[in-house]
């Protein structure tokens, strides 16, 4: 009488872990998804306006500061880059060189940035953040100051709407960073859920940073550009590059 081998099969112990998305983070870019629709109907408004009332286009956007608004610009823009650096202290990993221990505070003194952490980079975006949203609310008054409210004409109206929502979006985000800071200042071990909380902030950031990227083509560099390749532009605005 024969005795039948039988093959065992590996035990689910045995088995190689699969890896899952985190609930947060999916959540967190589904619903920044549903805020790009949101923005879309606002650039849907812009041209809509802009193709039946350019004349109000014209005089409003000959009022702007095209230098303050790059420089203003291109802060939001080193905000995003300090943010994604925060991440990599968060996470300990940079897309280059070897993994090291998660970096929630600096090590050593505060001039020596090579050892900053996730708070001090974090803290650095906010403040980079705060001076956007204080530079727009300073072009606001200029704007203001020149005759162009929120009631004025149809330009002014999708303009206020357009960067104002926006302009929440930073301080919702500023807002974000102030709880995150807190948590990881409050928490006595750096864990997955500060991680979260970090990576999860990073994703709206750098959002909001993109969405004004594209804000800030359309609504201060578009005519301007089409102006100077085209004299007869229906919209016939020029750069004025000065700051103040």
């Amino acid at each position: 009488m024969t005795t039948a081998t039988l093959t065992e099969r590996p035990s689910a112990a045995a088995a190689p872990a699969v890896g899952r998305p985190n609930p947060t983070q999916i959540g967190t870019l589904v619903w920044l998804a549903s805020e790009l629709m949101f923005f879309g109907g606002l650039f849907a408004m812009f041209f809509t306006l802009r193709s039946m009332a350019p004349d109000t286009f014209t005089a409003g956007e000959a009022n702007f500061k095209h230098g303050f608004a790059l420089l203003n610009t291109s802060i939001l823009v080193f905000s995003s880059v300090t943010c994604q650096i925060g991440v990599f202290m968060a996470e300990g990993r940079f897309p280059w060189g070897r993994p090291f221990p998660p970096r929630k505070r600096r090590e050593g003194s505060v001039l020596n940035v090579a050892g900053w952490g996730m708070i001090e980079w974090y803290t650095l975006t906010f403040i980079l953040g705060a001076i956007f949203v204080s530079g727009q609310a300073y072009e606001y008054t200029e704007l203001v100051h020149h005759g162009v409210t929120m009631s004025s004409s149809p330009f002014s109206s999708v303009f206020f709407l357009s960067t104002g929502f926006h302009g929440i979006h930073v301080i919702g985000g500023l807002i974000a960073f102030l709880m995150v800071l807190m948590r990881a200042y409050v928490a006595d071990e750096f864990t997955a859920h500060e991680q979260v909380s970090a990576i999860c902030i990073s994703y709206y950031w750098h959002f909001v940073d993109v969405v004004w990227i594209v804000l800030f083509f359309i609504v201060y560099m578009l005519d301007p550009i089409m102006a100077l390749g085209d004299s007869g532009h229906v919209i016939p605005v020029t750069f004025d590059w000065s700051i103040f």
